[in-house]
């Protein structure tokens, strides 16, 4: 028997068996209660803390991650792993209480009554859901179709590959709903952790251990000025970008939000926090330095490549399935959040109140599952997947970060000024960080974001003092704040 055929066999028979696992667990779920919302969105509040982390964990963890960090070869990565510990914890301790003592549903919905107005809901819930349909869903597709390609070394264009992922990814949020994503996302978790801290061990006993010859440069934790990562960016924008990207993203804590109560999905996110602390770090960043010393610096294509090598070929099978099934979770979870963001936030508010929510979010689905087709090429020109991502993850996370934190701890805030705040950071962080553009700082893109921050807060306050007329009153302790 060939090694293709034994590849695809173990393939199709894991992946069958997380499908068969899923619906089993999720058999009997009641897609016809009265709030559909909550079902379809929010797996009815059923999901216990287990699979919140589980969730949280493969949503954040895919192809994107691990070969794009990889692709990096260089240590000094880790750190975006090691940061993402302390957004967690901020989601667990702050956002959480907040979200489920307003019974929200998106992260938008807690914007919408702490200004007490629906259009800022609307506005930035289209801003996540563009970040959804622009950025992370077509990157995901994306890097999932270069590792396949990568790791069989097959001259199959990359772009039926990505066709194959999104159409099946398209099928299983419409029918699953975030019940299934959640469910699969923790089997699939398990099996990929188990295999990717195999690579790693496989990986060492490929140079023996000796990380001799390998450029100090691709060791250190501390980057210099001229690093994708310098060590300097860690005292300035990171925390930022953790607290929003962990704390009001809808894709991520959709999940924590699933849970029955706050303490049990507060244990889930910090269980995440454990995993990510622990173990995460050493699979995003060794077999890309490791693959360097192996075949020298050849990029995103470094993960594929040396797991192709170093597994034997049945376990290949199974690698290929444990990935397979962390695009198509992430992405899942992806399109699950996206339709939500559009269902919640912007349908039922301009066009009709109480929709068919399964038979709309079909057609959201298929048309962003379309919409990210469309944009794989761009991002097959990138010269590192995570790096343009985190550059393009910057048009949106400061200045959303900024009408949260401003609606949490002021009140009599002017929604309109949120609103032209946000609009104001985007084109001010785009204007500073893009080379094409006149006003293009030289200054690392992870220092302009908390200098956009500061700006847009500044923005906010002012024009609600000196154009609306309101002055905005300060909560000295975040839980008065929060009182309704």
């Amino acid at each position: 028997m060939s090694d293709s055929i034994i590849q695809g066999l173990v393939f199709t028979i894991v992946t069958a068996m997380i499908g068969f696992l899923t619906y089993w667990k999720c058999r009997g779920a009641n897609r016809r209660q009265s709030n559909q919302n909550r079902e379809y969105f929010l797996a009815g509040g059923s999901l216990g803390w287990v699979f919140v982390a589980g969730s949280i964990t493969l949503t954040n963890l895919s192809t994107d991650q691990l070969v794009g960090m990889n692709g990096n070869q260089m240590a000094l990565l880790a750190w975006w792993e090691l940061a993402a510990v302390i957004g967690l914890v901020i989601l667990a301790k702050v956002f959480l209480p907040v979200y489920y003592r307003y019974n929200c549903t998106t992260t938008t919905e807690l914007l919408e009554k702490r200004y007490n107005n629906i259009h800022i809901r609307a506005v930035i819930g289209g801003l996540f859901l563009l970040g959804n349909a622009f950025i992370y869903m077509p990157a995901v597709i994306y890097s999932g179709s270069l590792f396949m390609q990568t790791m069989f070394n097959v001259d199959i264009p990359l772009m039926y590959i990505a066709v194959a992922f999104a159409s099946i990814g398209a099928m299983y949020a419409f029918f699953g709903g975030l019940r299934a994503v959640a469910v699969s996302d923790t089997y699939s978790g398990v099996l990929l952790f188990a295999m990717a801290i195999l690579v790693v061990f496989l990986s060492l006993q490929a140079i023996n251990f000796d990380f001799s010859d390998i450029p100090a440069e691709r060791l250190t934790m501390i980057g210099d000025n001229d690093s994708p990562l310098p060590w300097h960016t860690l005292l300035t924008g990171m925390i930022f970008i953790q607290v929003y990207y962990w704390g009001t993203n809808q894709t991520i804590t959709q999940r924590a939000m699933a849970a029955p109560t706050v303490k049990e999905a507060q244990k889930g996110v910090l269980v995440a926090a454990g995993i990510r602390l622990l173990i995460v770090p050493s699979i995003v960043v060794l077999p890309g330095i490791i693959s360097y010393k192996l075949y020298g610096d050849i990029g995103d294509a470094a993960y594929g490549r040396i797991v192709g090598d170093v597994l034997p070929t049945w376990l290949t099978g199974v690698f290929a399935a444990a990935m397979a099934a962390a695009v198509l979770s992430t992405y899942n979870s992806l399109l699950n959040s996206a339709t939500a963001l559009y269902v919640c936030d912007i349908h039922e508010t301009y066009i009709k109140k109480n929709p068919n929510v399964v038979h709309l979010s079909g057609w959201v689905t298929l048309l962003l599952s379309a919409l990210t087709l469309t944009l794989v090429p761009i991002y097959q020109q990138a010269e590192s997947i995570i790096n343009l991502l985190q550059q393009l993850n910057g048009l949106l996370s400061m200045p959303i970060l900024s009408i949260f934190i401003v609606g949490l701890l002021f009140k009599n805030v002017d929604a309109r000024s949120g609103i032209g705040a946000v609009i104001f950071g985007v084109l001010m962080y785009a204007s500073l960080t893009f080379e094409f553009s006149p006003l293009h700082s030289s200054w690392h893109y992870i220092h302009l974001m908390p200098i956009t921050l500061v700006a847009c807060i500044s923005f906010s306050l002012l024009t609600n003092r000196f154009i609306f007329k309101n002055t905005a009153s300060f909560n000295r302790k975040l839980s008065s704040s929060l009182a309704p």
